[in-house]
């Protein structure tokens, strides 16, 4: 189809200079209350430096009462934003566009003794509903704020959102659960607020492919959702799916395990969808791009391992990635490579 890997693509919102996007990845370095370590500068300032068109920023919370996961950034504030600020300038300087990955992993109801507890989409009242849409839509405008290009809504991975929508999880009755459209309603009234409260903004949105469990979301639904999203003015798409990380993943053997339905949904929808999962070598994502609709590709483990691959490519230096999907990056220090020493 003619397009290239190292060539500007311009999107609504959204201009890169290239087609590789560093997908999110939690590195677990923030304090309790969100604030962002000067490790995580220096992570993103390696890896914007390496080349890669686009930076999405990890696991961005929007709660401050949400404790899910550990060490999680957080725009739930906007004290929050200078901090924000100073990775986004970072990152642009290095000629990378910024997305925020916005995201809950649970919701937690306070208690009248000042405690919290978790509560699951199927017991929590419409007003608790209404509140989390809310909190997307402010910490969108803090990102926006804080000199983001766009905004990912975190929709995967079986955290908060992605439960909500999940048959497996969600037994609703009302007008946010049931069938397809009624579950997906949720992320229809995200989208609608951050695109009416922040207009200059690229949205993006994470969702799986499957759930991978009994019950749970399967391809077609997803499918739907994508439609429903793209119909409401989403931007991209990236596809993902539960226990995305799959071991002993080799150049030019078994790459790109989410191929198959990216390629489906870019037939699908009049959006740009992003690849992630697997990808390691250069003539595998050129094929990708010959062969199919998808016009995007995101990299996560093999930045952990080469932050500047995507240099090592466009210059020729290299065509395949060094990882190989050992996964012991996720027992180690900040999700670093094991193999390699950054210090």
């Amino acid at each position: 189809m003619g397009r290239k890997i190292f060539e500007t693509v311009r999107l609504n919102n959204l201009t890169m200079k290239n087609r590789l996007i560093r997908s999110a990845t939690w590195e677990g370095l923030s304090d309790f209350d969100g604030s962002i370590s000067d490790e995580a500068y220096e992570i993103y300032s390696e890896v914007a430096h390496g080349g890669v068109g686009t930076v999405i920023v990890g696991f961005t919370d929007i709660s401050d009462d949400d404790h899910y996961i550990h060490g999680a950034m957080r725009l739930s504030r906007d004290e929050l934003i200078p901090q924000y600020r100073k990775l986004t300038d970072i990152i642009h300087a290095e000629g990378c566009a910024v997305i925020s990955q916005l995201a809950m992993g649970a919701y937690y109801r306070k208690l009248p003794n000042g405690l919290v507890k978790q509560v699951e989409p199927d017991q929590m009242t419409q007003d608790e509903i209404r509140n989390v849409i809310e909190m997307f839509i402010q910490s969108a405008k803090r990102a926006g704020k804080a000199g983001c290009d766009g905004v990912q809504i975190h929709a995967a991975h079986f955290f908060f959102l992605s439960r909500f929508i999940s048959p497996r999880v969600n037994h609703r009755t009302d007008i946010y659960g049931g069938d397809t459209v009624r579950r997906s309603r949720i992320l229809k009234e995200i989208l609608s607020g951050i695109k009416s409260k922040c207009p200059g903004l690229h949205i993006s949105v994470k969702i799986n492919s499957s759930d991978f469990t009994l019950g749970g979301l399967e391809e077609d639904e997803s499918l739907e959702i994508c439609r429903l999203l793209a119909e409401n003015g989403i931007d991209s798409i990236e596809v993902s799916g539960n226990g995305t990380s799959v071991e002993g993943i080799r150049p030019h053997v078994n790459e790109a395990y989410f191929l198959d339905f990216a390629a489906r949904l870019a037939e699908s929808v009049n959006v740009s969808v992003i690849l992630v999962g697997g990808l390691r070598s250069i003539q595998t994502m050129q094929e990708i791009l010959d062969n199919t609709k998808i016009e995007l590709l995101s990299l996560s483990r093999p930045l952990l391992r080469e932050p500047d691959l995507p240099e090592k490519f466009r210059k020729g230096e290299s065509s395949e990635s060094k990882c190989i999907s050992c996964n012991a990056c996720y027992g180690s220090h900040a999700h670093r490579c094991v193999f390699v020493d950054f210090r």
